[in-house]
């Protein structure tokens, strides 16, 4: 399925209900797995969430996780502490070229029973569950923060508790903060000092906390700040479902693209985005190390807006659903964009947007099999008509979101 939107749109102030967080809904259903008087409202609707769920419950001992690299994370902590159990974990051939070494080699430590089927230090994996005695175990902290996360949510099942030592410089911290205060918010004591990080066994869960309410998804909101970044002074939409002091790192949002003239109004259980004035930067320079997500976004928007940026603390994004960087650089490119790249940053040159003389020619955009590259580049449309190929990969993260375009008013057309 191919997605054409039409140049011409004029945003409506409408509101809009985003799904649940993936990132809070996948740390929930580990949790409610191993605590079942959880009770989880509001849980994402994602591709990604509903491969965890169904892989949590399999009665088969193969289990085919596709793209959700996430489910292959926790799901290979979750069965390695699961007793006589004996599960084959495996993927679609791009999740096969996904490491995971460093999460299995630390599970080893603990003597976890984790076999490498194919490749080693990549899926598929045959885990045969045992019961983990072992409480101390070091990992690498600047490869991914799902390896570490995955420790985390076991860690209050384990007898023992855990205790983790983190090596190197730590990637996208607010995501090993987020799954701590939820550990917090469910009765499980733990301390983070320094580089390690210590998680006590939990025999029961806290009354209070056997109801948890799923924030909307601030990544998947990303997109929409986007859209009214690219819009004309008063352009305004409603996100429903957020909240200041938000567990995401993503609400990082709010800071960054108050630069680009957005302003947001905390109102209630809302946010409103307001465009409120022109971009009050020339040249964007950002660190999202602890943020990777939102990079292509940004990247996205300066190029429609004419702003120069340089991001770096990209190097997870080499590999994610596909290599994010060099995506990013070929489908801007084919817009006009002059972009270079590392091993872990992105250059976009500034320039007068370069397609407002060539409003005619279609332009279609390679998603590459990445959710995010779908969503990323369509707020573009304010700018020129394009199409944007293979348009069902944003199930993986928000399957209503070409809905939710056509309810901020952009015009869609599905071929």
């Amino acid at each position: 399925m191919n997605v054409h939107l039409q140049y011409g749109t004029i945003l409506s102030a409408s509101e809009i209900q985003i799904c649940g967080s993936k990132s809070l809904s996948n740390r929930l259903l580990i949790l409610q797995a191993i605590f079942p008087e959880i009770k989880i409202k509001n849980l994402s609707t994602s591709e990604d969430t509903l491969l965890l769920q169904k892989g949590l419950v399999a009665n088969k001992n193969e289990i085919d996780i596709h793209h959700a690299g996430t489910a292959m994370r926790f799901l290979t902590a979750y069965f390695a502490v699961q007793k006589n159990k004996e599960v084959i974990l495996s993927g679609s051939n791009r999740m096969k070229q996904r490491p995971i070494g460093e999460l299995v080699d630390a599970l080893r430590q603990l003597d976890a029973k984790i076999e490498y089927l194919e490749k080693e230090g990549f899926p598929p994996l045959k885990i045969s569950g045992t019961e983990i005695t072992k409480n101390k175990v070091r990992i690498n902290a600047g490869i991914s923060s799902q390896f570490i996360t995955a420790l985390l949510l076991i860690a209050p099942s384990l007898k023992n508790g855990l205790e983790i030592v983190l090596v190197g410089k730590i990637t996208s911290l607010p995501y090993i903060q987020m799954t701590l205060a939820l550990l917090h918010q469910i009765g499980v004591q733990t301390t983070f000092k320094e580089n390690k990080i210590t998680i006590h066994y939990l025999d029961k869960v806290a009354y209070d906390a056997t109801s948890v309410q799923v924030e909307s998804d601030w990544s998947s909101a990303s997109y929409f700040y986007s859209l009214v970044a690219l819009s004309p002074l008063g352009t305004k939409i409603t996100l429903s479902n957020f909240k200041k002091g938000s567990l995401q790192g993503d609400a990082a949002l709010v800071a960054i693209y108050a630069d680009f003239g957005v302003e947001t109004t905390f109102q209630k259980s809302n946010i409103i985005l307001k465009k409120t004035s022109n971009p009050k930067i020339e040249n964007l320079r950002l660190t999202l190390n602890n943020t990777p997500d939102i990079a292509q976004t940004i990247a996205v928007t300066c190029f429609g807006l004419g702003i120069a940026c340089h991001l770096s603390g990209l190097h997870t994004l080499k590999i994610k659903e596909t290599d994010r960087l060099q995506a990013l650089k070929t489908e801007l490119e084919k817009l006009g964009a002059n972009v270079t790249i590392s091993k872990e940053s992105l250059h976009l040159e500034s320039d007068r947007f370069p397609l407002e003389e060539s409003l005619e020619r279609e332009v279609y955009i390679n998603t590459y099999n990445d959710h995010r590259m779908a969503m990323s580049f369509a707020p573009l449309v304010l700018k020129k008509s394009l199409s944007i190929e293979e348009a069902k990969v944003v199930d993986k993260s928000y399957p209503e979101f070409w809905l939710d375009l056509q309810k901020a008013g952009v015009q869609i057309i599905i071929k």
